[in-house]
This record gives C-alpha cells, structure tokens and sequence, in this order.
C-alpha cells in the first residue's frame, strides 16, 4: 500500500467518527481588514459531518453548485483534528489534544445566507461542503504559530497566510470551545480563512495547501460542477443581491459592482445645511438643471433641514406571483431599510401610487436606529401617527392604512430610480427643507453651495436695504452703484467681526 493510500486509510477511520464539525468566523487579521470588523473574541457555527468529503492525491474530488445559485464561495483553512477528549482545558494544555492538521476548504453559497439567520445551516452546511486532506501531518510535529495556508483558484495563487499574527490562535479556540462542549476524537476544527477566499464557478477548480517545515498536506483539490436538482417551493429559494455579491467576492471591485458614493464630507454638509432649498435650486436653475425637486409630498417634521445622501428602493406594480417570489422574508424593502447608514436618506419608488403604505412604524424606527436622516417615498405611509412622532423626518404622498402588498412588489436597491418626478441615483446629495427637496449632483455640489453662500450674502444686503425703506429698482438685482455699496458693506462687517 502506497503513502497516500495509507493516509486516505485513516482518513477514512477518522472522519467515520468525527461528530463535529465546528468553524470559526474571523481569525486572520488580512480577511478582518477585508471585512471591516475585528471580533474581540472568537466566535463560531456547525457545519453538519455529512458535509466532510475525503481529499485525494491524484484526482480532484467534485463539490455541485446547487442549481439556481450563483454564489458558490471557497475558502482555504487550516483543519484541526482532535484526537484526545478536550473538556474545560487550559490553553497551555489545548494543543496537545489534537492530533492532526490538514487543509480544507469551507464551502458556501451565499444565496441561502438570508434564509439561515446567522446559523449557515443551508449555506454552509450542503453535502460535500467540507472537503478535507489529502494527507494528515501530526499535530505533534508542528509549531501552530509557523503553519502556511495557499489556495490556487484555477492554477493562480489566491490565498497565502501564515498562523503568525492569528486573531486567536489555535490552543485558545480548542481551550474556548472546551469551555461548553466535549470536544471528542475526531471532531474537526476550521480555523478560519486569510483574505483572497472568492466565488468558484462550474468548470473551475480551487487546491488548497497547508504546510509546516518540511511537513505538507499536499493540494486538496476540489472541481465544481453545476447541480441538476432543483430546490422545491417548499423550502426557501436562492436567491442574492450586490450586498451577498461583494460579501462572496471580497469586494464590490472584485464582484464587478460600481463603487459606492463616497461619504458626505463633514464641511460640505455642513455649508449644505446652512443655505436654503430655494437658494440651492436658483443656483442650479443657473447651471440648466431644472427637473432636479421631488415633487408633491408632505412631511413629518416640515421645520427639519436634512442633508445627506441618497440610497434607493424601487417598487414594481404588483403582481400576485412576484410578490410571492419577492415579497416576503427579508425581501428589497427589508434590505434597504436594514443597510441605511447614518446621514443617509432612503429614497423610494413608488411610482406616485398613494393607495397603499410603503413604509410603516416598525421599518421607520429600524432606519432610525440605523442613523438614517430620512425616508422619502412618493408613496403612502402607514401607520402615520407613530411614524410622524419620530425624530427622524420621513417626507411621503399620504397616509393609507393599507399594506404594502396591496400596489407593490419590492424590486431592487441601491439602483437608479424615479421619485416625485426626477432621478434619483445612489450617492446623489438630498437637501430638503419646508420649501422642498432638491436632488444635486455629487460633482457640483462644492461649487454650487460656495455661489449659494455668496447669493445669500447678497439677499442679506439687500433685505436689509429695503428694511430701511429703498426701492428694488436698481436694487434687486444690483446694479453698479448697489454693487459698490455691498462691496463696502462686506468689507464693514469683516472688520467688525
């Protein structure tokens, strides 16, 4: 018998006891960068037994991408074995229970994410999920501090991370898991993936290496291969946006998407929040932008000058089987409101349609407590009274007690869309007042509010010249004379100030 057959040998034995599988979250500094969040402490999900499947040496294995899924994530980790009963043991002790390392590759689609509520029980959890091995090198003979982890999507080197600077290292998962749960021999701990995991499409084919000194697993490799299976109307359906897209691809670049707009400067909002609407739009009228107001709405707190930046939900017209693929669960409306960051204003598509609400009391407090500074739809809103007594301003068509089912599917976010009578896209900056709502382009925005200062300068000088009884012949607008007044008027209040 070969080296590599002995080692599948007792891979096999192995994993016919393994009861457990147990992954963590984050763990390796580059994918919390990546990320954007650095956990305090580790934390973890199960991934079923049934998901193991055996690496080989001279063939790769074979993982279906679930038929109607696009987002079929790999990730090259470092898998622990534990090969000794570890309850309640001290981090000094950990890693002498377990027994082999080997690599793996944690497998996903991110088309389930929403369906599992955090548990990756359908998203991770699929048969075949958890490819292991090829060759098992004992735990005994390495320092987890020096171990390697390379993964090749496609023949290019994708991944490659050491266990040198690990968020949590290795003794202290086994010590940490110890605490609650009996880990058994057998039990496999994934350890996390470095930066680089992506998504893996039918045809490819993604090896992944774990090495220590002279010590290797040799390549896990793994092919994919579209499923033929349909999932059934009984249980939840597959499905994505650009949210799971840039999760699975690491980044929007990466997944294809246009960048977000970037975020409000601190100046320019505030010399947008100092200038009014009616100001904002002569200054655009100026510059040929006429059809930039969101038209015909009332609002909840009138008094309120917001400024920020525009995300978008669109509604399409019902229809009775589209909203039964679209419209429940934590469907485009649920996404928007829960992905609204704060200063920025959710603008809605609703086509005008006042016959039902698009929005209600428990999402508008959700955008709230999110930091949204406010919701506009050219919509209804239900549930008026308690929406209208919250801080937040929400500007809309009508009330209407009727639920959001009755005229509309929820579509899509963060695209181009329709509101009150203009665009609106993403990014777009919103200034609203009791005059109205203005849509200004992001790129003429510092120009436009610094004429807007200048402009009220102005008004300012000549309300104050007709408060002391002259006439706007001349006056309004300036004429040479006028000009030279205000000139030294300016130059006044300077000094004095």
């Amino acid at each position: 018998m070969s080296v590599e057959s002995r080692s599948r040998a007792v891979s096999v034995e192995l994993l016919a006891r393994t009861r457990k599988v147990i992954a963590v979250h984050i763990n390796y500094p580059s994918r919390a960068a990546q990320r954007g969040r650095t956990p305090l402490k580790p934390s973890y999900f199960l991934k079923p037994p049934t998901s193991l499947a055996l690496g080989t040496v001279d063939a790769p294995g074979t993982v279906e991408r679930p038929l109607g899924c696009e987002l079929l994530g790999f990730e090259g980790e470092i898998a622990l074995i534990i090969g000794r009963t570890a309850r309640r043991v001290s981090p000094h002790d950990a890693w002498s229970h377990v027994a082999w390392v080997t690599a793996s590759n944690d497998l996903g689609v991110y088309d389930l994410r929403y369906a599992d509520k955090g548990s990756n029980v359908r998203s991770k959890g699929g048969d075949g999920f958890t490819p292991l091995g090829p060759r098992l090198i004992p735990a005994e003979e390495l320092d987890p501090a020096a171990l390697r982890v390379r993964t090749w999507h496609n023949d290019t080197l994708v991944q490659d991370d050491t266990t040198e600077d690990l968020l949590f290292p290795f003794a202290q998962l086994v010590a940490d898991l110890s605490q609650l749960l009996t880990l058994e021999e057998g039990d496999i701990i994934l350890t996390g993936t470095p930066a680089g995991a992506s998504v893996a499409h039918p045809g490819d084919t993604i090896d992944i290496e774990v090495t220590g000194g002279t010590q290797s697993s040799g390549r896990l490799s793994t092919r994919v291969v579209e499923g033929t299976t349909p999932f059934a109307d009984f249980g939840a359906q597959p499905k994505t946006d650009d949210t799971q897209r840039e999760e699975a691809y690491g980044s929007r670049e990466a997944a294809g998407l246009p960048p977000l707009a970037p975020a409000l400067a601190p100046d320019l909002k505030k010399k947008l929040e100092s200038v009014a609407t009616a100001t904002l739009s002569s200054q655009l009228r100026k510059r040929g932008l006429n059809n930039v107001s969101i038209d015909g709405l009332q609002a909840t707190r009138p008094e309120r000058r917001v400024v920020g930046l525009a995300r978008t939900l669109r509604f399409v017209p019902n229809r009775e089987d589209l909203f039964a693929s679209h419209g429940g669960g934590f469907n485009a409306q649920k996404r928007a409101i829960d992905s609204v960051n704060d200063g920025e204003i959710l603008v809605m598509e609703a086509r005008g349609e006042k016959g039902t609400g698009t929005v209600g009391d428990i999402l508008a407090m959700r955008a709230q407590m999110r930091g949204a500074a406010a919701i506009i739809t050219d919509g209804g809103v239900r549930d008026y009274s308690a929406v209208a007594d919250l801080d937040m301003p929400t500007y809309f068509a009508n009330p209407h007690p009727a639920v959001l089912g009755r005229r509309h599917v929820p579509w899509d976010t963060d695209i181009t869309i329709a509101c009150g009578g203009t665009t609106v896209q993403p990014g777009d900056i919103i200034v609203a007042d009791s005059d109205g709502i203005l849509v200004i382009p992001p790129a003429l925005a510092e120009e436009l509010v610094d004429d807007c200062i200048l402009q009220e300068q102005e008004e300012t000088f000549i309300f104050e010249m007709v408060k002391q009884g002259n006439g706007v012949d001349g006056l309004y607008p300036m004429n040479a004379a006028w000009k030279a007044r205000y000139v030294q008027w300016v130059a006044d209040g300077a000094s004095r100030d």
